[in-house]
């Protein structure tokens, strides 16, 4: 492919990433579905394709979308889940693995178990960048957000590393011994996470360089590569240090940061993350016709069974491993972290991990999407892999299923539960932080008031308090009402509205009189742009509307 041809690919798939964005918030349906079809309609269409290289996914594209997605999670939620998190991300990644290996060897002729393992290792961690964004608009609990989370940030490192292994055993490389592999294991993730919380204690030390937000940003961007880089440098997993490191820097970032840097970063992160996911999905798609055209060497029914053996283990064994895991004993299951409902604090006063209902084991088990790990890890295996050929069949069949299956039957799926988000809860808890952090300014003043001053500092701490007095009285209403409201959702709150509507025409009316002035020429762009700079970041603390606040 020429140059001009890559600009024009590129542009092109730019075209249809904003489009495709477009439709979805027109008519609600999945991005990562539309996007998929869109490449698959391309495929059949002359022009360039793009090939999708392993290399390049791994180690361009799958560290950045993993490292954004770890700097929105929550390192407490992830740690007070932790025994689902890890039940999902290893130990159903290794069943899943081994079911594949073991159904390919037993009923395709031809496939080795070690041969199977791989492909099972390739399709076996789910991609939760789809079901994320569907269950955030059907309104997920946020346990079920934490979890798919957790998952999907986890489950790579597991997936990858299984499947160096069974590739090593089938090329003949090397002979398969459970103790190495265990030990491969241990090394390869215990390495991972060490190598994840250096990177991210060498960015503290840095925050003085990051109070500057370009050179924030500079090296935020370079964070993800450093950390999978030095990882797989020293042959630990890439892939669980950029994540471990996104985790420990998103929990540092509201203390270390400063505002404008995390302003300016995050916004940045959003652009990537909306490009970088949108090829993705493309690339999946347009790669539809290549994996069609190696299948000529292989009989229908060897092919028939393959897929049904790969897809009846995929959609099949989670479902059952999440309720199997809910009935276990009780004595063990509190082991495993689970407990009644009136237990939710130990002794400690921490809150401990509650088991899934029913309603909850249903919805997670069909947020198992795959995505671009599974296609990347099957064509990263060597060309001379025993039936590759077959196996990124069985692969890009398994993506395709779930991410247009579950993709457009997930949202509905939600609704039919009447799983949602206690939105009440949440405006109650954010107010009451709003109202503790405005109690803590207030005090603040006090103790500024108490040195000496002069008359005009006394009258701006004065002019600051009944600001402050203002915003509390607010949030106290605010939290009468909430207190008052007996639905899950949020009341809607006429006065508060009516602010918001007063505050966005005010600032439309400053920028209007803004260009004006710059239009008479009485105003700079330099200076337009500064002032335009101030009033957008007003606007940007409006809170969104029929949220909850």
């Amino acid at each position: 492919m020429s140059h001009e041809e890559t600009l024009l690919f590129g542009l092109g798939a730019i075209a249809v990433i904003v489009t495709v964005h477009w439709i979805t918030g027109k008519t609600g349906l999945p991005a990562a579905v539309l996007l998929t079809i869109f490449g698959i309609a391309y495929a059949y269409l002359p022009g360039p394709n793009l090939e999708l290289e392993p290399e390049l996914i791994l180690t361009f594209i799958l560290p950045p979308l993993l490292y954004n997605a770890a700097l929105d999670s929550s390192l407490l939620d992830i740690r007070r889940n932790m025994r689902t998190v890890i039940s999902l991300s290893v130990a159903l990644v290794i069943a899943t693995a081994l079911l594949v290996g073991l159904g390919f060897s037993l009923l395709v002729s031809g496939v080795t178990l070690a041969a199977g393992v791989a492909l099972g290792a390739a399709v076996a961690p789910p991609d939760p960048v789809a079901a994320l964004a569907v269950g955030r608009k059907a309104g997920l609990p946020t346990k079920l957000i934490t979890l798919i989370q957790g998952e999907g940030l986890l489950n790579d490192a597991t997936a990858l590393t299984i499947l160096l292994v069974a590739s090593d055993v089938a090329t003949g490389k090397t002979h398969f011994s459970y103790k190495a592999a265990v030990g491969e294991f241990v090394i390869a993730a215990a390495g991972g996470v060490l190598v994840g919380i250096g990177v991210a204690y060498l960015v503290r030390f840095l925050r003085v360089l990051r109070a500057d937000p370009l050179t924030a940003n500079a090296l935020s961007l370079a964070t993800p590569l450093a950390a999978y880089l030095a990882a797989e440098h020293i042959h630990v997993s890439g892939v669980l240090a950029v994540v471990v490191a996104g985790l420990v820097i998103g929990h540092d970032t509201p203390r270390y940061a400063t505002g404008a840097s995390r302003l300016q970063t995050a916004a940045v992160w959003r652009l990537i993350d909306f490009l970088l996911e949108g090829v993705v999905f493309l690339l999946i798609g347009q790669h539809m016709k290549s994996v069609l055209h190696e299948l000529r060497n292989y009989d229908t029914s060897t092919i028939v069974i393959a897929l049904c053996v790969t897809l009846g283990v995929v959609l099949l064994f989670r479902p059952l491993w999440l309720m199997l895991t809910q009935l276990l004993p009780r004595s063990l299951h509190t082991r495993l972290g689970g407990e009644d409902d009136d237990e939710s604090e130990t002794p400690e006063g921490k809150q401990r991990e509650k088991p899934l209902g029913g309603r909850e084991t249903v919805a997670l088990s069909w947020a198992g999407t795959r995505g671009v790990i599974t296609l990347a890890a099957v064509y990263s295996l060597p060309t001379t892999f025993p039936n590759r050929d077959l196996l990124a069949f069985c692969a890009f069949s398994v993506v395709l299923v779930t991410l247009i299956g579950q993709g457009l039957t997930f949202a509905p799926l939600v609704r039919w539960l009447g799983l949602r988000a206690n939105n009440a809860d949440k405006a109650r808890l954010r107010n009451e932080a709003r109202s503790a952090a405005v109690r803590a300014a207030l005090n603040r003043l006090d103790d500024i008031q108490s040195e000496h001053h002069d008359h005009i500092e006394d009258e701006a701490m004065e002019t600051m308090r009944k600001q402050l007095q203002v915003r509390l009285d607010r949030y106290r209403h605010r939290l009468d009402v909430l207190e008052q409201a007996d639905s899950p959702e949020a009341p809607p709150s006429a006065q508060y509205e009516a602010a918001l509507t007063v505050r966005q025409a005010v600032i439309d009316a400053e920028r209007e009189e803004l260009l004006r002035w710059r239009d008479a020429g009485r105003l700079d762009d330099e200076n337009l742009r500064i002032l335009n700079r101030e009033l957008d970041h007003e606007e940007l603390v409006l809170p969104r509307r029929n949220k909850g606040h």
